[in-house]
Order: structure tokens, then C-alpha cells, then sequence
């Protein structure tokens, strides 16, 4: 038995998130498993690097499965993705050691999320991005992101998924205009549930006017969950890598 590690794509729109679900919903985890058990006629268990949420998307997310499988690597790849619905796909695929874990060996995590600010909304990037239609000031959002950097308690923006460490360490936390997008790039050793969509509401508030810098820090320092802004909708956001090793 063989351990993989594979990169993958997907587009989260038809998905309660990437998770298996006890109840029969459509998942990216249980779409994978299907398609490698259908292949090789062997129970599969595939493991993520991270657990996204219905109609979150990644770019770079990392999954790990045990298999038996007699030949080469490329033909493994070509036949999963061959069994794969559209909107999922294996990037690369490697074999790897058979203690590899894709979440506990991650050292860093990185999402992007992308709000598109324009006055008038686009159908075609729906499911891609959240709209808001008044302009935002984006230079005010990065005032407010700025504090975030390094080790903090970040309760006001998230739960732990278990246990009750709230502290998290932030590499990068900038936003970017890209046109009439504005891109929210986010790096740290790990997340708290929600807890980027709740950065992106709080600072979007930020952003339109209705909370001021000093507002924002007040609200992330008190490290009560009740202070934070409305999390952003899911489609906005994308898992966009996973670290390994020293970055």
C-alpha cells in the first residue's frame, strides 16, 4: 500500500464544502473517494489540508489516500481525473511517505478572497466573488489589516475546530485592487473556522465607511466573537496553497 499526495483544484459551487457528510450531499472529499474507489475497486480514505466550506473554491488545496496501484504515477493521474467531475481536477500527484499528513504537516496556509466592487453586478462572476456595489477605500482596509500581522488571539474573527487555541500566527494580510476587484490575501500557520470571511466583513465595514480603523482594532483586541462584522459569503473565497516544509 502506497501513500499519494495529490494537489487539487475545484470549484465549490455544487459542494457542502470539501468534508464527507454523514447525510447523502454532494462533497469534494466524496467525490474523490468515489472516483478512486470506482477506478481501483478499493476503499479509499482520502485526508485534506483543510476542511472549506460550502461554495468555497481552491486553487492549491493538498489531499493524501492510501492505494495499491501497479502502474506508473502519470496513468493514476490521467485515469482519477478521467472519473472526476468537471468542476474538480488533480493538479499533480506524487508519491510521498507513508507518515505524510496533509493538515498536520501543513506549516503554512494561504486563501485569497476576492470582492468585486463595481456599481453594477456581474452574473458570470457570482459564483466567483462577492459583490458590493459601493466603492471601497481600500488603502483604510489596509490600515486595519495591518495590525493582524504576527501572533494574536483571533476569537473575535472565528472558533478554534477543536480544542480552544485561538491564537494564530499572520504572515501576510494585504488587499490588492485588481481592477474592479479588490483580492484580500491572507497567510498564517493556521485558521479558525470562519475566520476569514469574518476578517473580510469586518474590514469590508472598514472599507464602505461604517467602522473606523480604531473601530476595527477595538473589535479584533476584545477577542469577543460578538464583535466581529458579518463573515463575507462563501463563493469569494478560494484556498489558494499549503505549505510544507520551511517555507
Amino acid at each position: 500500500m502506497l501513500r499519494y499526495k495529490a494537489l487539487i483544484e475545484y470549484d465549490g459551487t455544487a459542494y457542502y464544502g470539501f468534508q464527507r457528510q454523514i447525510k447523502e450531499q454532494h462533497t469534494i472529499q466524496g467525490e474523490l473517494e468515489k472516483a478512486i474507489a470506482r477506478l481501483t475497486q478499493q476503499p479509499i480514505n482520502v485526508i485534506g489540508a483543510g476542511r472549506t466550506d460550502s461554495g468555497v473554491h481552491a486553487l492549491g488545496q493538498v489531499i493524501s489516500f492510501d492505494l495499491d496501484w501497479r502502474h506508473d504515477i502519470e496513468a493514476l493521474q490521467r485515469a482519477i481525473n478521467a472519473n472526476l467531475p468537471a468542476d474538480i481536477v488533480i493538479l499533480q500527484l506524487n508519491q510521498v511517505s507513508p507518515t505524510f499528513h496533509p493538515r498536520f504537516d501543513a506549516r503554512r496556509r494561504s486563501y485569497a478572497y476576492h470582492i468585486f466592487n463595481a456599481a453594477v453586478r456581474s452574473p458570470v462572476r457570482r459564483f466567483q466573488s462577492w459583490h458590493v456595489r459601493h466603492p471601497l477605500d481600500v488603502g483604510k482596509m489596509n490600515q486595519a489589516a495591518s495590525v493582524l500581522l504576527g501572533r494574536h488571539d483571533f476569537g473575535t474573527f472565528g472558533q478554534p475546530p477543536v480544542g480552544e487555541n485561538r491564537v494564530r500566527e499572520l504572515f501576510r494580510a494585504e488587499w490588492i485592487r485588481e481592477r474592479e476587484f479588490l483580492v484580500f490575501h491572507i497567510e498564517a500557520n493556521a485558521f479558525l473556522y470562519r475566520m476569514v470571511r469574518s476578517l473580510v466583513g469586518s474590514m469590508k465595514l472598514v472599507g464602505e465607511g461604517s467602522w473606523t480603523v480604531e473601530d476595527f482594532v477595538a473589535a479584533f483586541r476584545s477577542c469577543d466573537r460578538s464583535r466581529s462584522g458579518t463573515a463575507a459569503p462563501p463563493q469569494g473565497l478560494y484556498l489558494v496553497s499549503v505549505t510544507y516544509g520551511n517555507p
